[in-house]
């Protein structure tokens, strides 16, 4: 297995698209950090501009390294999904493709053993990217900006809020964001592995898995009392900015942040079991259908 798990990670390194969305990510990086730091003070009085009469800001602490990351991960989190897609779509079908899935098979490994290298290839490769998404956005940033306090700007309900996070309450928060994202994003690769099973070429899973993103995205968006009882609980695109509740603080009865606090780990954790429940069911068909196909090529 371990064999098997080293030649899956050694061709993904050899696949031109797998730095492309190591590029992708550091320019989308580099925009933002560019654009903040030129003029970062108009996008502060875009934010508080409901709140300026009542709360008065250093906006230039406030633009610190971790409001940053923040910012920036409220962004890339959304299009990481797509870039997780390439690889995870190109698993089975690129093998397909290239005509050396049949002799695959033919080697002293199962099936099973072959679909789960692939799989656990495309978690190292989702983890790395989160890796690197963490040095671009959060430490580069802080080098950048420095650290400070970190404000969450939030809209709950009809209500504008501002949190205010202590710095020395932050890097736990985003370390738990993290590993929360990389489960939020396995269940994306899950979906482009299954889906590669069934094709001959790497476009069809890829394009496919974006379009699922997609159209589960936009009725998890749609406020509507049907669907949001009986269809977004079920979606996982419903869970995939779950991370946000890591930055969500609870207060006191005096309405002072506490620190070290999370405002709903019940909902946290069972985003998690919900995104474990997908990835477990995706693997459990992947694993059926892979094992019971006609491989011809």
């Amino acid at each position: 297995m371990w064999n098997l798990l080293q030649i899956e990670l050694y061709k993904i390194s050899k696949r031109p698209r797998t730095y492309i969305a190591f590029a992708a990510i550091s320019a989308i990086v580099f925009i933002f950090q560019f654009a903040f730091k030129a003029d970062g003070e108009s996008y502060m009085n875009l934010m508080m501009q409901s709140v300026q009469d009542s709360f008065e800001l250093n906006k230039t602490k406030a633009i610190n390294g971790y409001f940053m990351c923040y910012i920036i991960l409220n962004t890339l989190l959304v299009q990481v999904p797509v870039l997780v897609a390439l690889i995870a779509g190109d698993a089975i079908s690129g093998e397909a493709n290239m005509g050396t899935l049949r002799l695959l098979i033919t080697r002293p490994v199962s099936r099973t053993q072959l679909l789960m290298a692939k799989f656990i290839a495309s978690f190292v490769f989702t983890v790395v990217l989160l890796l690197w998404m963490a040095l671009m956005a959060l430490v580069l940033s802080m080098l950048i900006f420095g650290v400070d306090d970190m404000l969450i700007f939030r809209v709950k309900g009809e209500e504008s809020q501002i949190m205010q996070i202590t710095a020395d309450d932050v890097l736990w928060r985003y370390t738990a964001a993290f590993g929360y994202a990389a489960v939020a994003l396995t269940v994306i690769a899950s979906i482009a592995l299954f889906l590669s099973i069934y094709a001959e070429n790497s476009i069809g899973p890829i394009v496919a898995t974006v379009c699922i993103v997609i159209v589960c995205t936009v009725i998890s968006n749609i406020n509507v009392p049907v669907i949001d009882r009986n269809v977004k609980p079920w979606l996982f695109t419903s869970y995939l900015v779950g991370w946000k509740g890591f930055f969500y603080i609870a207060t006191n009865a005096d309405g002072e942040p506490i620190k070290g606090s999370l405002e709903n780990w019940p909902a946290i954790r069972n985003s998690l079991y919900i995104l474990f429940a997908h990835i477990g069911v995706l693997l459990g068909l992947s694993t059926y259908v892979f094992n019971r196909k006609d491989i011809l090529s």
